[in-house]
């Protein structure tokens, strides 16, 4: 007869069992997830590279030109002139980049500003405090005869 002792080990050995396949199990799904990742890595970058040899040749200076004079009657293009060109610092600003006025100073003004009409006496009080508050908007800078002319500021694309 099998004594208590061997009935353990038969339990233990066969949850041991279990356990290392569920594992083994595990691992092997993981890994298919890998594989299927890398694949469509290599189809995103596969497509990245068959868009960047399309807009080379959809850029060339030459195709581009025959274009131009093709739809020169439809489009009526004109050469840029070298006029036409601006610095970095003489565009406007981002919308992100203006400031946002207060929502509660701007009711508090336009009502200062009504009752002050509508009484005929000027509430200075308020409007003095409104236009603390107000913030400038920036305009770019002109461009000036004393900038550097060699010294051309341009932004990057990354690839």
């Amino acid at each position: 007869m099998l004594k208590t002792f061997d009935l353990v080990l038969i339990g233990v050995m066969t949850a041991t069992a279990a356990v290392t396949y569920t594992i083994k199990h595990r691992a092997e799904l993981k890994l298919e997830e890998v594989h299927r990742l890398e694949a469509e890595i290599k189809l995103e970058k596969d497509t990245i590279d068959l868009l960047k040899a399309d807009w080379a040749l959809q850029s060339q200076p030459n195709r581009l030109e025959r274009l131009v004079k093709s739809y020169n009657d439809e489009l009526k293009l004109q050469p840029t002139e070298s006029t036409a060109l601006v610095h970095a610092k003489e565009l406007p600003m981002l919308k992100s980049e203006v400031p946002v006025p207060d929502v509660m100073e701007a009711k508090a003004s336009a009502k200062g500003t009504t009752v002050a009409s509508a009484k005929g006496a000027p509430d200075t009080a308020k409007g003095a405090q409104a236009n603390a508050k107000a913030q400038p908007i920036p305009m770019p800078a002109p461009r000036g005869e004393a900038e550097d002319a060699d010294q051309i500021e341009t932004g990057s694309v990354e690839e």
